[in-house]
């Protein structure tokens, strides 16, 4: 298994370099820099101005501008942020603890009721559970994160006014109280990302099983005396999350996605909102870097995913 790894590693990185080399084309003829205000101040002198694009090479030809960004990545240097005074990866390390709180509660959350339901949902199909079920999970994929959250806000923080909607990683308390504010200040944000990515994970669960259900091996695990609750969770359940992985996999980047909005309602601290505010400045170097990760968060969910089905089924070698 690990030349498979190493295989699929070395096969992502020309993918790897088209994609950086696109997204810093894009954003070098993206209109504005972070030094056009420079420009029109007029306690700044134009050759400070000149003086610090020529410093950090915004007049050199794009292709010598990406090969700059490629060789100093590749040493472990991911820019310096014009707008916060700092380097880009410490930038990114203090946003990524927030996002990654969130992100992970809100993707076990999905989990843990997806999982469950969409697997009692499948062995009574067309029961009233089953329908209640797939009507939820409907209306829970068709309503936008952004319609959620406002929604919680309006509910839970203005008219009940049981939780914060501004979220804050400053909390004035200690110990056991700083932990309870940290999860009080946290559950509408999980919950809106949590319960649309739940929404869409039980109906492709209670597809999956359906589909393995049905199957002759099945019947015949049942024919030989096996009890339901074996037959489910030893030979459909395995084969049943192989799709699901996949679905889990591919929807993680998306999930970074979708987290962007989410931090934009909440003011959460994180990535998302980081690289709204980068955009809106200008500040090329954090776009670059923050895409760049999400980028390289697609190709390691699908490995991960194709390194899951070889566990999952023994039929799938890695050759």
């Amino acid at each position: 298994m690990s030349q498979y790894v190493l295989r699929r590693l070395l096969i992502a990185v020309p993918s790897l370099l088209g994609i950086s080399l696109v997204l810093f084309v894009v954003l070098a003829l993206a209109p504005g820099d972070p030094f056009s205000e420079l420009t029109t101040n007029p306690n700044v002198p134009p050759e400070v101005a000149a003086s610090l694009r020529a410093k950090f090479g915004l007049d050199d030809p794009i292709y010598l501008r990406y090969l700059h960004w490629l060789s100093a990545m590749l040493h472990g240097d991911w820019g310096f942020s014009f707008v916060s005074r700092m380097d880009v990866d410490q930038l990114i390390l203090q946003r990524l603890p927030a996002t990654l709180y969130v992100i992970g509660s809100a993707q076990l959350l999905a989990l843990l009721i997806a999982i469950p339901v969409g697997v009692y949902a499948a062995t009574k199909p067309y029961s009233l559970f089953d329908q209640v079920a797939n009507t939820l999970a409907f209306v829970g994929f068709s309503l936008p994160t952004f319609f959620t959250g406002i929604l919680f806000i309006l509910i839970f923080s203005i008219t009940l006014d049981w939780l914060p909607f501004v979220y804050t990683t400053d909390i004035k308390a200690t110990g056991i109280r700083w932990v309870l504010e940290m999860i009080r200040q946290a559950i509408m944000p999980v919950a809106v990302l949590g319960l649309f990515q739940a929404a869409s994970m039980t109906r492709f669960v209670r597809s999956a099983m359906l589909d393995v259900i049905r199957l002759d091996y099945v019947t015949t695990a049942r024919a030989k005396g096996l009890g339901q609750a074996k037959v489910i969770v030893k030979h459909v359940m395995r084969n049943a999350m192989i799709p699901v992985v996949t679905l889990i996999a591919l929807q993680m980047p998306a999930v970074f996605g979708g987290a962007i909005v989410t931090e934009q309602i909440f003011r959460i601290p994180g990535i998302g909102s980081l690289l709204i505010s980068s955009i809106l400045s200008n500040d090329t170097p954090v776009v670059m870097a923050v895409t760049f990760v999400f980028a390289c968060l697609v190709v390691l969910f699908n490995l991960i995913a194709d390194v899951l089905y070889g566990w999952l089924d023994p039929r799938i070698s890695f050759r």
